[in-house]
């Protein structure tokens, strides 16, 4: 029997996560802490667990990993915190909110000797694993360009507020595409020019709801990427992603959400997406579990984390002096 524990449903993906924890065989949701009291207490009545109100009970208890799903800028202090009671780690992205607060939390967990992953569950979508095995066939040829979107919804709350979230939805959506397309290319970002603004909530909130980032790889690969907060309350997810990769042999066209039936409700007088095919949050989920048994990392590691940080850092950088910004890759 695999123990997991929860740390935290500030993030909406915590959810997900619990009930794909509840649906694994030899796996248990053990225990969930929340530094607010009430939503803890009533996710660990929805998922059938307990709460832990004290966190060095949480941490004492027998479990083997934690999942940490709290507000980005809390990441360092919880998951060192984890590392230094011995638990396996799967963080929520981004892994940090500044590089060097990145750095150190795969530093503590080497130290610590305990694995940190970070959940990119985009790696999982059928189409991404599809087409990054055609692009590594070579039919597609020498890749010269993509562009790229994850348009979303405001999740609304501590998302808006810098202390807390590091950066609006640049910060939120970038790091997803950043880390499919390393995975997929087996190639860094070298530099990064980025527009930002409030386009869409203005007076709502003062961080951006959209970034538009023009991006270079190694090998001179051309990347343009939209990341926003730009849908309407009643869309059915999180964000779009999508991709178009040029080659030399062709084009290629991603649609990762597109696994999907369009249901119109009367029930909820709303439009819904019912996924079909494979849950890329319970293969994530399988992949923690899997390394907690191998002890290893999972797939997405904290040095992927960190490498997603700084392409976004770096952004926000750019946007702030209104140029081209060089990616300094830190030794990890």
């Amino acid at each position: 029997m695999i123990r997991i524990g929860i740390m935290s449903f500030a993030h909406l993906h915590a959810y997900s996560y619990a009930h794909c924890v509840n649906s694994l065989p030899g796996v248990e949701l053990t225990a969930i802490w929340d530094d607010d009291k009430n939503r803890g207490k009533e996710a660990s009545e929805k998922y059938n667990t307990r709460f832990v109100e004290n966190l060095d009970d949480f941490l004492g208890l027998p479990i083997d990993g934690v999942i940490i799903t709290s507000e980005n800028a809390n990441h360092k202090r919880m998951v060192e915190e984890c590392a230094s009671a011995k638990k396996w780690i799967l963080c929520e992205k981004p892994l940090a909110t500044t590089i060097e607060d990145s750095i150190s939390m795969v530093n503590t967990c080497r130290r610590e000797k305990v694995g940190l992953g970070i959940a990119f569950p985009c790696r999982f979508i059928p189409a991404i694993e599809r087409a990054r095995d055609y692009i590594g066939s070579g039919k597609l040829g020498t890749i010269l360009a993509i562009s790229c979107t994850n348009n979303g919804t405001y999740p609304g709350g501590w998302f808006s507020e810098v202390s807390l979230s590091g950066g609006g939805a640049t910060m939120d959506h970038t790091v997803h595409v950043v880390d499919v397309l390393r995975w997929m290319l087996n190639k860094e970002f070298e530099w990064v020019y980025c527009d930002l603004g409030n386009q869409m909530h203005k007076g709502v909130f003062d961080t951006d709801d959209i970034g538009v980032l023009q991006l270079e790889m190694e090998d001179e690969i051309q990347v343009s990427h939209i990341a926003s907060w730009s849908r309407p309350k009643s869309f059915p997810t999180w964000g779009d992603v999508t991709m178009e990769i040029v080659g030399t042999k062709g084009v290629l066209y991603v649609d990762a959400f597109n696994q999907k039936l369009n249901v119109y409700s009367d029930a909820v007088m709303k439009a819904e997406w019912a996924f079909w095919g494979e849950n890329p949050d319970l293969a994530l989920i399988e992949d923690f579990v899997h390394s907690i048994e191998e002890k290893r990392d999972p797939l997405s590691t904290g040095v992927d984390g960190v490498r997603s940080v700084e392409v976004t850092v770096y952004a926000y950088e750019s946007a702030k002096a209104q140029k081209k910004v060089k990616i300094k890759r830190n030794k990890v």
